[in-house]
C-alpha cells in the first residue's frame, strides 16, 4: 500500500513539473502572438522570458528558506497555489508591465518546487532508487516539451495566447489536488535560522557544483537557443519542420532523463555527470560539422536532447548530498543555476553569431561550455580526494 501511495505522490510531483515546464517554454512559441496582442516588439516580448528566469533565480533560495517553518508536503502545496494564481493572472494581463510582473511572480515558485520536490522524491523512494524517483519528478518537465508546449503553442497561435496560460492554471489546480490527496505527510527537518541556512554558500564543494550546473547545462542551452535558425538557415529545411524538431528534442529529453538516473545508480552522481558532459562535448562538436546535412540535423536534435538531460538527475543528487543539513535550500539553489545556465548559454552562443559566424558556432560554444563543466567536475573530484587525504592524515596524527 505504501508503494502505491508513494507512486501517486511522485505522479503529483510530475504533474507539477509538467505545468512548470509548459509555462517556462510555451512563451517562446507564442512570443509573436503576445507581441502583436500587446502592441509591443518581439524583443520587448522577450523580456517576459527573462522576467520568468529572474523569478526562478530569486525565488528558489528565498522561498525555500522562508518555507522551512512548514512540512515539505505543505510547502509544495503552497508553492503550487502561488504558481496557479500568478499563471492564471498572466492570462488576463492586458499590458506589457502587467504581464512582466505576472511572469516574474510566476517564476518565483519554480526552483523551490523542484528543489523541495527532489528531496521529497528521494525520501519517498525505496533504498537505492532515489535517482529513479527524482527522474520521475523531472519527467513532467521533459514530457511538457513533447505535449504541453506544442499544444500551448498551437492554441496560443490559432486562438489566443492567453489560453496557453489558462491551461497552465488548470494543470496547477490538478497538481494542487494531487498533492493534497496523494502526498503523504512528511516531517519537516529541524528548522534553522535563515542566517544559518545561508552558511551553505560558504561550502566550496557545494559552490563548485552550482557553478558546474550553470556552465555544464549552459552548453545545452547554447545549442537549443538557436535550434530554429540552425534547421532553416544551415540545414535548409522548411520552417514548419522547427515545431517537429522541438518535439523530437523533447522526446530525447524524456529518454535522457531516465538514462541519467540509471547512470547515477551505476556510478556515483558526479562521475555520471562527467560521463554525460564528455558525451555532450562530442555530440555538439559533431553537430557543428554535419548540421548542414538535411534531415541528419533532426537525428542530432534527438541525440543532443537525450544526452543533455542525462545530466539533470545526477547533478541534482550530487548537490543534495553536498548540502547536508540544508538539502532543500541546496537543491533549490541548483534550480537557479539551471536557469542561469539557460541565460548564459544563449548569451555566449549569440556572440559569434552577432559577429557574422554561422549558426553552427552555437554548437561549438556549447561544446566549450560543456568541456569547461568536465574540467570543473574533475577538479571537484580532485578537491574531494585531497580533502579526504588531509582528514585521514589528521586523524592518524
Amino acid at each position: 500500500m505504501a508503494g502505491i501511495t508513494n507512486k501517486k505522490a511522485l505522479l503529483a510531483l510530475a504533474i507539477g513539473g509538467f505545468g512548470i515546464g509548459m509555462t517556462e517554454f510555451v512563451i517562446m512559441g507564442i512570443l509573436p502572438d503576445v507581441a502583436t496582442a500587446l502592441n509591443i516588439t518581439i524583443p520587448q516580448a522577450g523580456h517576459f522570458i527573462s522576467a520568468y528566469a529572474l523569478g526562478v533565480v530569486v525565488g528558489a533560495p528565498l522561498l525555500t528558506s522562508i518555507g522551512n517553518k512548514w512540512a515539505p508536503h505543505k510547502m509544495l502545496l503552497y508553492l503550487m497555489v502561488w504558481f496557479t494564481v500568478f499563471n492564471t493572472l498572466s492570462a488576463f494581463a492586458d499590458s506589457y508591465y502587467l504581464l512582466l510582473i505576472s511572469r516574474f511572480l510566476s517564476g518565483l515558485p519554480h526552483g523551490a518546487f523542484f528543489g523541495i520536490g527532489a528531496v521529497v522524491a528521494g525520501k519517498l523512494a525505496k533504498e537505492g532508487k532515489s535517482a529513479k524517483a527524482i527522474a520521475t519528478m523531472f519527467s513532467g518537465l521533459t514530457v511538457a516539451n513533447v505535449i504541453g508546449v506544442p499544444l500551448g503553442t498551437y492554441v496560443g497561435h490559432h486562438f489566443h495566447w492567453s489560453i496557453s496560460f489558462m491551461i497552465v492554471g488548470v494543470i496547477g489546480i490538478l497538481t494542487m489536488l494531487s498533492i493534497y490527496f496523494w502526498m503523504p505527510e512528511i516531517e519537516k527537518t529541524k528548522a534553522k535560522g535563515v542566517k544559518e541556512e545561508f552558511k551553505l554558500f560558504k561550502n566550496l564543494d557545494f559552490l563548485g557544483l552550482i557553478v558546474l550546473t550553470m556552465v555544464g547545462t549552459g552548453g545545452f542551452f547554447a545549442w537549443y537557443s538557436y535550434i530554429a535558425p540552425l534547421i532553416t538557415d544551415v540545414a535548409g529545411l522548411n520552417e514548419n519542420i522547427v515545431s517537429y524538431a522541438m518535439i523530437i528534442a523533447g522526446l530525447g529529453m524524456v529518454v535522457g532523463n531516465f538514462v541519467g538516473a540509471k547512470l547515477a545508480e551505476i556510478f556515483t552522481p558526479l562521475k555520471a555527470v562527467i560521463i554525460s558532459l564528455v558525451v555532450m562535448v562530442s555530440v555538439l562538436l559533431l553537430n557543428s560539422f554535419i548540421a548542414s546535412s538535411g534531415y541528419i540535423v533532426l537525428l542530432m536534435t534527438f541525440i543532443i536532447g537525450m544526452v543533455a538531460f542525462t545530466v539533470s538527475t545526477p547533478i541534482q543528487m550530487a548537490v543534495i548530498k553536498s548540502a547536508k543539513g540544508s538539502e532543500m535550500l541546496g537543491s533549490s539553489a541548483n534550480q537557479s543555476a539551471f536557469n542561469m545556465g539557460n541565460a548564459s548559454g544563449a548569451y555566449f552562443a549569440g556572440l559569434p553569431i552577432a559577429y557574422g559566424l554561422s549558426y553552427t558556432s552555437a554548437s561549438i560554444v556549447g561544446a566549450i561550455m560543456a568541456c569547461s563543466g568536465v574540467i570543473l567536475a574533475v577538479s571537484i573530484v580532485w578537491y574531494r580526494k585531497q580533502k579526504a587525504s588531509k582528514q585521514q592524515l589528521a586523524f592518524q596524527n
